[in-house]
């Protein structure tokens, strides 16, 4: 309980504060893949590019909330770091229902990879990442064989996963908020295995990193475990790194690390540091 009011008190200093300080250093490209007007993406093409690694984020915001220029201030430091950076957006719940999201992100996903093929760029080197529910369904496109087939997806390309917070195991317990969320993104009758990161998980060669904190205040930090579990079971190397920063609520390690600077904030610094020895 104390952790989920650390939690809700995140979100002023968090989205009203710090946000706006953040330093725009690119006016990020915009490319659409559908009619809706949430069917968009942002592209970051840094000023002086470190590496030919592109990091591809589906973001979070409990699938009702959030999208890409919310979030323009992961694609500004991504590009002050020096790296390509597609930010993707989806349809929200509650009017659109679960497998809504999911189709649009593998639809977002193949019209980033042709949009970046066509400007000439390596997409043989993608690291996808997401936290939240942009980690719910990062997951799925990047571990679940019959989603990719059934959306005509191709990974080849993708060398890592990174996920912040992720609810990938819907077996373990949860607050009452993620049943509220998860009540408004599923039609009644809907059967959740189908759209559960642990039940859809195949064998990959992908290694993937989870980002999870123990004060959480939305997520049990056993849904991470239990993930890390079944890709073991499965030959998939995982790794989960314990947030330890001492702001460590899910909207403070998900998304606000990327609000400060690297050498203020470890999960930040894991994060970075995956991304370049990816």
């Amino acid at each position: 309980m104390i952790d989920y009011i650390r939690e809700n008190f995140s979100y002023y200093p968090i989205y009203y504060r710090l946000l706006f300080k953040t330093k725009k250093v690119v006016t990020p490209e915009y490319l659409s893949y559908g009619k809706d007007k949430e069917q968009y993406c942002l592209y970051y093409e840094p000023e002086k590019p470190v590496s030919d690694k592109v990091v591809i984020w589906v973001h979070g915001g409990g699938w009702n909330a959030g999208n890409p220029k919310f979030f323009d201030y992961v694609g500004q430091y991504m590009a002050r770091a020096g790296y390509r950076f597609v930010s993707i957006g989806y349809r929200l719940s509650p009017k659109n229902k679960y497998p809504t999201q999911i189709e649009d992100v593998c639809a977002a996903y193949n019209a980033s990879i042709k949009y970046l093929k066509e400007k000439g760029i390596d997409t043989t080197k993608i690291i996808l990442s997401g936290p939240s529910a942009g980690a719910h369904l990062s997951s799925i496109l990047c571990y679940s064989k019959a989603t990719q087939k059934k959306y005509n997806v191709d990974i080849s390309g993708v060398i890592s996963y990174v996920g912040f917070g992720g609810p990938y195991s819907f077996r373990k317990s949860m607050s009452m908020t993620l049943k509220m969320l998860l009540g408004m993104l599923f039609a009644k009758g809907y059967d959740r295995k189908d759209a559960e990161p642990w039940s859809l998980m195949d064998s990959s060669n992908v290694p993937m990193l989870l980002i999870q904190s123990r004060h959480d205040g939305l997520l049990e930090f056993e849904c991470a475990e239990d993930y890390a579990d079944k890709a073991k079971t499965v030959g998939n190397k995982c790794e989960i790194y314990e947030v330890e920063d001492k702001r460590n609520t899910h909207s403070w390690y998900t998304a606000g690390c990327f609000l400060f600077e690297r050498g203020e904030n470890r999960t930040l610094d894991r994060f970075m540091t995956w991304v370049e020895n990816s």
